[in-house]
Protein backbone atom coordinates (compact mmCIF):
# COMPACT_ATOMS: atom_id res chain seq x y z
CA UNK A 1 0.00 0.00 0.00
CA UNK A 2 1.39 3.20 -1.16
CA UNK A 3 2.17 5.76 2.09
CA UNK A 4 0.33 9.28 1.44
CA UNK A 5 0.85 12.58 2.92
CA UNK A 6 -1.30 14.42 5.01
CA UNK A 7 -1.50 17.19 2.25
CA UNK A 8 -2.37 14.26 -0.78
CA UNK A 9 -4.70 13.24 1.14
CA UNK A 10 -6.49 16.43 1.90
CA UNK A 11 -6.18 17.43 -1.67
CA UNK A 12 -7.87 14.61 -2.39
CA UNK A 13 -10.59 14.65 -0.14
CA UNK A 14 -11.39 18.03 -0.24
CA UNK A 15 -9.99 19.00 -3.86
CA UNK A 16 -9.37 22.49 -4.78
CA UNK A 17 -10.44 24.50 -7.89
CA UNK A 18 -12.57 21.27 -9.77
CA UNK A 19 -14.73 22.27 -12.35
CA UNK A 20 -14.69 23.89 -15.69
CA UNK A 21 -14.49 27.49 -16.68
CA UNK A 22 -16.74 28.15 -19.98
CA UNK A 23 -15.02 31.55 -20.98
CA UNK A 24 -11.65 30.28 -20.43
CA UNK A 25 -8.32 31.81 -22.04
CA UNK A 26 -6.49 28.78 -22.04
CA UNK A 27 -7.29 24.63 -22.34
CA UNK A 28 -5.00 22.05 -21.91
CA UNK A 29 -6.16 18.25 -22.09
CA UNK A 30 -3.89 15.50 -21.43
CA UNK A 31 -3.84 11.47 -20.95
CA UNK A 32 -6.67 9.37 -22.06
CA UNK A 33 -9.38 7.54 -20.33
CA UNK A 34 -8.12 4.28 -22.63
CA UNK A 35 -4.75 4.80 -20.37
CA UNK A 36 -6.46 5.07 -16.85
CA UNK A 37 -5.77 9.03 -16.40
CA UNK A 38 -6.89 12.39 -18.21
CA UNK A 39 -6.69 15.69 -17.21
CA UNK A 40 -8.48 18.80 -18.80
CA UNK A 41 -6.92 22.36 -17.04
CA UNK A 42 -8.55 25.76 -17.60
CA UNK A 43 -6.59 28.84 -17.22
CA UNK A 44 -8.57 32.63 -16.72
CA UNK A 45 -6.11 35.30 -16.94
CA UNK A 46 -7.26 38.82 -15.12
CA UNK A 47 -6.20 42.47 -16.61
CA UNK A 48 -2.98 42.79 -15.45
CA UNK A 49 -2.02 39.32 -17.30
CA UNK A 50 -1.75 37.00 -14.64
CA UNK A 51 -3.72 33.67 -13.69
CA UNK A 52 -6.73 34.92 -12.16
CA UNK A 53 -8.29 31.53 -12.03
CA UNK A 54 -7.61 28.08 -12.75
CA UNK A 55 -9.73 24.55 -12.63
CA UNK A 56 -9.30 20.85 -13.22
CA UNK A 57 -11.23 18.26 -14.18
CA UNK A 58 -10.09 14.79 -14.17
CA UNK A 59 -10.17 10.71 -13.86
CA UNK A 60 -7.48 9.30 -12.11
CA UNK A 61 -6.62 8.02 -8.68
CA UNK A 62 -6.35 9.94 -5.89
CA UNK A 63 -2.73 11.02 -6.23
CA UNK A 64 -3.51 12.73 -10.14
CA UNK A 65 -6.76 14.31 -8.01
CA UNK A 66 -4.81 15.78 -5.55
CA UNK A 67 -1.91 16.92 -8.17
CA UNK A 68 -4.43 19.06 -10.33
CA UNK A 69 -5.55 20.38 -7.27
CA UNK A 70 -2.16 21.31 -6.44
CA UNK A 71 -1.46 22.90 -9.86
CA UNK A 72 -4.14 24.71 -9.60
CA UNK A 73 -3.15 26.45 -6.44
CA UNK A 74 0.20 26.74 -7.50
CA UNK A 75 -0.44 28.66 -10.63
CA UNK A 76 -2.92 31.14 -9.36
CA UNK A 77 -1.57 34.71 -9.63
CA UNK A 78 1.31 33.92 -11.31
CA UNK A 79 2.33 35.38 -15.13
CA UNK A 80 2.32 33.43 -17.70
CA UNK A 81 6.32 33.18 -17.65
CA UNK A 82 6.52 32.77 -13.96
CA UNK A 83 3.79 29.43 -14.42
CA UNK A 84 5.69 27.94 -17.82
CA UNK A 85 8.90 27.20 -14.98
CA UNK A 86 6.40 24.71 -13.13
CA UNK A 87 7.93 21.39 -12.75
CA UNK A 88 6.37 18.51 -11.66
CA UNK A 89 9.12 18.40 -8.91
CA UNK A 90 7.32 21.48 -7.59
CA UNK A 91 3.85 19.80 -7.56
CA UNK A 92 5.03 16.94 -6.14
CA UNK A 93 6.71 19.23 -3.34
CA UNK A 94 4.11 21.49 -2.87
CA UNK A 95 2.07 18.37 -1.64
CA UNK A 96 4.88 16.79 0.25
CA UNK A 97 6.47 14.10 -1.62
CA UNK A 98 4.31 11.34 -3.87
CA UNK A 99 5.15 8.02 -4.13
CA UNK A 100 7.64 7.20 -7.21
CA UNK A 101 4.84 5.26 -8.30
CA UNK A 102 2.46 7.88 -8.71
CA UNK A 103 4.98 10.32 -10.22
CA UNK A 104 3.16 10.39 -13.39
CA UNK A 105 0.54 12.15 -11.91
CA UNK A 106 2.55 15.16 -11.36
CA UNK A 107 4.06 15.15 -14.55
CA UNK A 108 0.77 14.97 -16.13
CA UNK A 109 0.17 18.27 -14.10
CA UNK A 110 2.78 19.86 -15.98
CA UNK A 111 1.98 18.84 -19.65
CA UNK A 112 -1.56 20.04 -19.02
CA UNK A 113 -0.31 22.91 -17.80
CA UNK A 114 2.20 23.86 -20.88
CA UNK A 115 -0.45 22.99 -23.80
CA UNK A 116 -2.77 25.55 -21.61
CA UNK A 117 -0.49 28.26 -22.03
CA UNK A 118 0.39 27.50 -25.69
CA UNK A 119 -3.90 27.56 -26.33
CA UNK A 120 -4.00 30.64 -24.72
CA UNK A 121 -0.96 32.34 -27.08
CA UNK A 122 -3.09 30.39 -29.98
CA UNK A 123 0.32 27.97 -30.86
CA UNK A 124 -0.43 24.99 -32.84
CA UNK A 125 -0.36 21.82 -30.65
CA UNK A 126 2.73 20.36 -31.28
CA UNK A 127 3.41 17.07 -32.92
CA UNK A 128 4.43 14.19 -31.56
CA UNK A 129 8.51 14.20 -32.33
CA UNK A 130 10.56 10.98 -31.65
CA UNK A 131 9.92 8.32 -32.82
CA UNK A 132 7.77 5.98 -30.73
CA UNK A 133 9.19 3.58 -28.23
CA UNK A 134 6.54 2.67 -26.06
CA UNK A 135 4.06 1.00 -28.15
CA UNK A 136 1.59 0.38 -25.32
CA UNK A 137 1.58 4.12 -24.01
CA UNK A 138 2.97 5.65 -27.96
CA UNK A 139 5.62 7.10 -25.63
CA UNK A 140 8.47 8.45 -27.61
CA UNK A 141 12.38 8.50 -27.67
CA UNK A 142 12.23 12.28 -27.26
CA UNK A 143 9.64 12.06 -24.38
CA UNK A 144 11.91 9.67 -22.34
CA UNK A 145 14.70 11.41 -22.68
CA UNK A 146 12.93 14.27 -21.47
CA UNK A 147 12.04 12.65 -18.16
CA UNK A 148 15.08 11.12 -17.80
CA UNK A 149 16.83 14.80 -18.29
CA UNK A 150 14.79 16.51 -16.00
CA UNK A 151 14.32 14.14 -12.93
CA UNK A 152 17.82 12.40 -12.97
CA UNK A 153 16.24 9.12 -13.68
CA UNK A 154 18.25 6.00 -13.99
CA UNK A 155 16.58 2.85 -13.70
CA UNK A 156 13.27 1.77 -16.73
CA UNK A 157 11.42 1.34 -13.78
CA UNK A 158 11.91 5.27 -12.61
CA UNK A 159 10.79 6.36 -16.31
CA UNK A 160 7.50 3.44 -15.85
CA UNK A 161 6.49 5.48 -12.51
CA UNK A 162 7.35 8.90 -14.79
CA UNK A 163 5.52 8.92 -17.77
CA UNK A 164 4.02 5.37 -17.92
CA UNK A 165 6.63 3.88 -20.54
CA UNK A 166 7.28 0.27 -20.50
CA UNK A 167 4.64 -0.39 -17.85
CA UNK A 168 2.60 -2.03 -20.45
CA UNK A 169 4.06 -5.81 -22.49
CA UNK A 170 7.32 -4.51 -21.60
CA UNK A 171 8.93 -5.06 -25.43
CA UNK A 172 10.53 -1.74 -24.90
CA UNK A 173 12.61 -1.89 -21.83
CA UNK A 174 15.67 -2.40 -23.87
CA UNK A 175 15.67 0.75 -25.74
CA UNK A 176 14.52 2.41 -22.76
CA UNK A 177 18.08 1.26 -20.57
CA UNK A 178 19.90 2.04 -23.67
CA UNK A 179 18.54 5.68 -23.68
CA UNK A 180 19.05 6.10 -19.94
CA UNK A 181 22.54 4.66 -20.75
CA UNK A 182 23.35 6.77 -23.49
CA UNK A 183 22.12 10.24 -21.69
CA UNK A 184 23.83 9.18 -18.37
CA UNK A 185 26.65 8.02 -20.25
CA UNK A 186 27.01 4.47 -19.82
CA UNK A 187 27.98 1.67 -21.81
CA UNK A 188 25.09 -0.68 -22.55
CA UNK A 189 27.52 -4.13 -22.45
CA UNK A 190 27.46 -5.45 -26.05
CA UNK A 191 26.50 -8.40 -25.45
CA UNK A 192 23.59 -7.93 -23.12
CA UNK A 193 20.99 -10.89 -22.11
CA UNK A 194 17.90 -10.88 -23.44
CA UNK A 195 14.56 -10.85 -20.98
CA UNK A 196 13.47 -14.62 -21.39
CA UNK A 197 10.84 -15.03 -23.57
CA UNK A 198 7.33 -16.02 -22.00
CA UNK A 199 5.52 -19.50 -22.79
CA UNK A 200 2.29 -17.01 -24.75
CA UNK A 201 5.33 -15.19 -26.50
CA UNK A 202 6.99 -18.44 -27.62
CA UNK A 203 3.55 -19.73 -28.64
CA UNK A 204 2.51 -16.75 -30.39
CA UNK A 205 5.67 -17.44 -32.72
CA UNK A 206 5.46 -20.76 -33.49
CA UNK A 207 2.14 -20.65 -34.03
CA UNK A 208 2.96 -17.58 -36.63
CA UNK A 209 6.03 -19.53 -38.05
CA UNK A 210 3.73 -22.67 -38.83
CA UNK A 211 1.47 -20.68 -40.79
CA UNK A 212 3.56 -18.60 -42.58
CA UNK A 213 6.79 -20.33 -43.34
CA UNK A 214 5.54 -24.33 -42.91
CA UNK A 215 1.96 -24.83 -44.12
CA UNK A 216 1.92 -23.61 -47.09
CA UNK A 217 5.01 -25.70 -48.42
CA UNK A 218 3.40 -29.12 -47.10
CA UNK A 219 -0.47 -28.27 -48.32
CA UNK A 220 1.64 -27.73 -52.01
CA UNK A 221 1.51 -31.52 -51.30
CA UNK A 222 -1.59 -32.44 -50.33
CA UNK A 223 0.00 -32.59 -46.28
CA UNK A 224 -0.88 -30.16 -43.45
CA UNK A 225 -0.22 -30.07 -39.87
CA UNK A 226 -1.14 -29.07 -36.60
CA UNK A 227 -0.32 -27.63 -33.40
CA UNK A 228 -1.42 -29.70 -30.48
CA UNK A 229 0.91 -28.10 -27.67
CA UNK A 230 4.23 -26.28 -26.49
CA UNK A 231 5.82 -27.64 -23.49
CA UNK A 232 8.44 -25.74 -22.37
CA UNK A 233 10.43 -26.37 -25.59
CA UNK A 234 8.40 -28.69 -26.86
CA UNK A 235 6.33 -28.71 -29.29
CA UNK A 236 4.25 -30.89 -30.45
CA UNK A 237 1.99 -31.61 -33.42
CA UNK A 238 0.13 -33.90 -35.33
CA UNK A 239 0.46 -34.34 -39.25
CA UNK A 240 -2.70 -34.69 -41.39
CA UNK A 241 -3.30 -35.52 -44.95
CA UNK A 242 -0.47 -36.73 -47.31
CA UNK A 243 2.35 -36.07 -44.55
CA UNK A 244 0.45 -38.22 -42.00
CA UNK A 245 0.95 -41.32 -44.63
CA UNK A 246 4.25 -40.28 -46.00
CA UNK A 247 6.88 -42.99 -45.09
CA UNK A 248 9.46 -39.94 -44.81
CA UNK A 249 7.26 -38.17 -42.14
CA UNK A 250 10.17 -38.19 -39.74
CA UNK A 251 12.37 -36.72 -42.10
CA UNK A 252 9.82 -33.58 -42.80
CA UNK A 253 9.65 -33.27 -38.92
CA UNK A 254 13.06 -32.96 -38.18
CA UNK A 255 14.98 -31.76 -41.03
CA UNK A 256 12.40 -28.91 -42.18
CA UNK A 257 9.91 -28.15 -39.44
CA UNK A 258 11.99 -28.26 -36.88
CA UNK A 259 14.62 -26.39 -38.44
CA UNK A 260 12.14 -23.97 -39.49
CA UNK A 261 11.03 -23.67 -36.13
CA UNK A 262 14.58 -23.02 -34.89
CA UNK A 263 15.33 -20.69 -37.02
CA UNK A 264 12.33 -18.27 -36.92
CA UNK A 265 11.88 -19.06 -32.38
CA UNK A 266 14.48 -20.44 -31.10
CA UNK A 267 17.09 -23.18 -31.25
CA UNK A 268 15.96 -24.71 -28.27
CA UNK A 269 12.65 -26.11 -29.82
CA UNK A 270 11.99 -29.76 -30.01
CA UNK A 271 9.92 -31.21 -32.27
CA UNK A 272 7.60 -34.06 -32.01
CA UNK A 273 4.72 -36.16 -33.34
CA UNK A 274 1.40 -36.80 -31.02
CA UNK A 275 0.27 -40.27 -32.39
Amino acid sequence: MWEYTDNVKEHFLNPRNVGKIDDADGVGEVGSLACGDALRLYLKLGKNGKIADAKFQTFGCASAIASSSALTEIIKGMSLEEAEKITNQDIAQFLGGLPKEKMHCSVMGKEALEKAIANYRGEAEKKQEGNVVCECFGITDQEIEKAVKENNLKLVEDVTDYIKAGGGCGQCHEQIQEIIDSILGQKTPKEKKKAPMTNLQKIKMIEETLEREIRPALKQDGGDIELIDVDANHVLVKLRGTCAKCAASQVTLKHYVEAKLQEFVTPELVVEEVQ
